[in-house]
This record gives C-alpha cells, sequence and structure tokens, in this order.
C-alpha cells in the first residue's frame, strides 16, 4: 500500500496526448454506466408517451388473431406436427417483430446515443482477452471491495431508495384517486395507469440525468487522474519519441563535422566569399565558360562564417563585405545550387571586380562591397 501511495503522490505531470492514446488504444477510456441507464429511461418513457398508445392496439390485434385461430388450428403428429407449430410461431413472430420494429428501433438508437455521450469509443482485444491475473481469488477480492466498487455500490442504493419513494408516492396517489372516483370504468384503467407510469418515467429521467452528467464528470476526472505520469515517465517518453540525448547530441556532432569537412573542401574552390561582415558568410563559385551563373558552395552563420573566411584567407579566396547582398542571398541560396536570378546582376558586378584582381587591374570595388583583407 506504501509503494502504491508513493507511486500516486509521484505522478504530479498531466498526461501527455502518448500517454492518451496509448491508454485509448488498449480500451482505457472513462466508460460510465449511467449514461446506459439514463438513456433506457428516456427510452421507456418515449415508449410510454408515444409509441404505446401506436404500438399497442396493433400488438393486441396480432395476439387476437393467434388466440382466436387457436381453436381451429390442427396440429399434426411427427414431423406435420412440427411443422405446423413453425407455422404458427412464424405467423406470431412475423406479426409482432413488424409491429415492434419502432420499439426496437428506439432502443437502439439510444443505445447508439448513450455511448457517444461519454466521447470516446473504442474498439480494443486488449479488453476481451484473457488474463491470468483476472483469476486470482486475492485479486477479485480486492475488486469486490475497492473504492470505485463501494462508491457504485453506494450509488445504486441511493438510486433504488430515490426511485422507490416516488413510486410508492405515486402508487399511493393513483391507488387514491380510483377510489375517490365514483364512475371509474373499467375501460379508463388503461390510460389511467399509463398516466401514472409516465409520471414516474419523466421523475426518473430527470434524476437519472442529473446522476448521469455528474458520474460521466466524475469518472471523466478519476479517468484523467490515473493517467497522470511521473517526471521519468515523461523523460522516457521523450527520449521514446525523439531519441536518447546523447545519441542526439553525437548524430548532430556527426553533422557539424562533416559539414566542416565539405565546407573545408568547397571554400578553397570558391571564387568570392561575400560577408555581412561577421554574422553572414556565402561562398560562390564561378568560372567562365563553366557555369551559366555563380554557384553556392557554402554559407553559414556566427562560427561557421567565421570558419569560412578563415579558410578563404587561407586559401587566397577574396574576401568582399557587402551586407545587403551577403544577408540576402543567405536567405535565398541553397547549397550547390545556382543563385536566383534577381541577384545575379549584384553577383556579377561583384564576380566581375574579383576577375579584375586575378589579372591585376585594380580598380574600386562595386557600390556597396568592400575588400577585407583581415
Amino acid at each position: 500500500m506504501a509503494g502504491e501511495e508513493d507511486d500516486k503522490h509521484a505522478r504530479t505531470e498531466e498526461p501527455t496526448a502518448r500517454k492518451l492514446q496509448k491508454a485509448r488504444e488498449k480500451g482505457d477510456v472513462a466508460v460510465s454506466r449511467e449514461t446506459g441507464t439514463m438513456m433506457m429511461i428516456v427510452s421507456l418513457l418515449l415508449l410510454t408517451v408515444f409509441l404505446m398508445p401506436q404500438v399497442a392496439p396493433p400488438l393486441a390485434g396480432v395476439l387476437a388473431r393467434v388466440f382466436e385461430a387457436a381453436g381451429t388450428a390442427e396440429i399434426g403428429e411427427g414431423p406435420a406436427g412440427l411443422r405446423d407449430i413453425g407455422i404458427v410461431s412464424w405467423t406470431l413472430m412475423r406479426g409482432a417483430g413488424i409491429v415492434l420494429a419502432p420499439v426496437l428501433g428506439l432502443f437502439l438508437f439510444a443505445a447508439m446515443i448513450g455511448v457517444a455521450l461519454q466521447g470516446d469509443f473504442v474498439v480494443s482485444s486488449e479488453r476481451i482477452r484473457p488474463k491470468w491475473s483476472k483469476l486470482s481469488p486475492l485479486g477479485g477480492f480486492k475488486r469486490i471491495f475497492s473504492a470505485d466498487a463501494l462508491v457504485e455500490f453506494a450509488k445504486s442504493v441511493l438510486k433504488v431508495l430515490a426511485i422507490g419513494v416516488v413510486a410508492v408516492w405515486l402508487a399511493y396517489l393513483a391507488v387514491t384517486g380510483i377510489w375517490q372516483s365514483e364512475g371509474f370504468l373499467p375501460e379508463a384503467l388503461a390510460p389511467y395507469v399509463q398516466h401514472y407510469v409516465a409520471l414516474l418515467l419523466a421523475v426518473a429521467a430527470v434524476f437519472a440525468v442529473v446522476v448521469a452528467l455528474a458520474d460521466v464528470i466524475f469518472k471523466r476526472i478519476r479517468w484523467m487522474a490515473k493517467q497522470r505520469m511521473t517526471v521519468k515517465e515523461i523523460r522516457d517518453e521523450m527520449k521514446e519519441q525523439e531519441g536518447d540525448p546523447l545519441i542526439k547530441g553525437k548524430r548532430m556532432e556527426i553533422r557539424r563535422r562533416r559539414a566542416r569537412q565539405r565546407i573545408a573542401a568547397a571554400v578553397p574552390e570558391a571564387t568570392v566569399v561575400l560577408t555581412n561582415p561577421t554574422h553572414y558568410a556565402i561562398a560562390l563559385r564561378y568560372e567562365p565558360g563553366e557555369h551559366g551563373a555563380p554557384l553556392c558552395v557554402a554559407k553559414g552563420t556566427d562560427l561557421m562564417a567565421a570558419h569560412i573566411r578563415r579558410l578563404a584567407h587561407d586559401a587566397d579566396v577574396p574576401v568582399i563585405e557587402n551586407r545587403p547582398l551577403a544577408r540576402a542571398l543567405y536567405e535565398v541560396a541553397e547549397i550547390d545550387a545556382v543563385i536566383p536570378t534577381e541577384h545575379w546582376q549584384a553577383v556579377a558586378e561583384v564576380i566581375r571586380f574579383v576577375l579584375d584582381l586575378r589579372q591585376n587591374i585594380r580598380r574600386k570595388p562595386p557600390v556597396g562591397s568592400n575588400l577585407r583583407y583581415d
């Protein structure tokens, strides 16, 4: 018991969506039996008030025809007798089935509404799979005297007492009304009884709606409390979904190392490196006759930008500071792809300046650009 209490107090975190989904897949959902009881009572009320006056006369007619034919029906012996009994039975069942079809439809519709009102509808083989733990006498004893079982027992007793008191009171009023009536006729008995039965069902329906609403809320709160998680469970779930942080960190380090290796091979082959001047660095490659337009061979920000600048200086690749152009290219340029056409004009001026430097032609850099030597 102490272990269960400690585990209960350790579950301080709200359940995650994945935890709730797993519970539903196992068939573990908040289920209230009171919604079924409520819909049954409401169905009986609708049956008594609306369907019974329409169903009772045809049903009585079917039974009357069966009774009338009972005196004249001939039942043979042996197989012929069984066939005759089958014909009579089929006539009764077919007539009663046609008349009672709306009643069956009403109860089926009520059952579907009762399930829908609970919100969660799942079909899981986990709930019907045999479990040896359920055969344990000690486990059965604990379930019988558990808190949930005691709550259900107390709730059932209160419902029986409440409905019983109302039923006795209405029965007293009905009998008293018959005694005090001077001209009560036998043919008025059926509507009279129907009136008080409908009144009893109406009171029971109101009571059942209140109880069902309270029970659904209570079961939902208890279910959510049962699904609460410990901090360790949340961490384990995050590891399961996203991977172990140590492994994830190693993968990121491998990706960074591979990116550095690729940049180390690409930057020395670049034609020019554009900077912002410290936050962005874009390495472009263009050789006349080899490429139709400049290619972006590497790019990076902050530390990676500094690494690209160092590689460019070590390889004698010109580094040009052009803040708006470097930032704009970083946003749209893709690695190993031609730069967008809207930047061709500005990049062409920088490339022309770099090609002139290769031929020792000294001139001013393009507007907004500066040759960096640091």
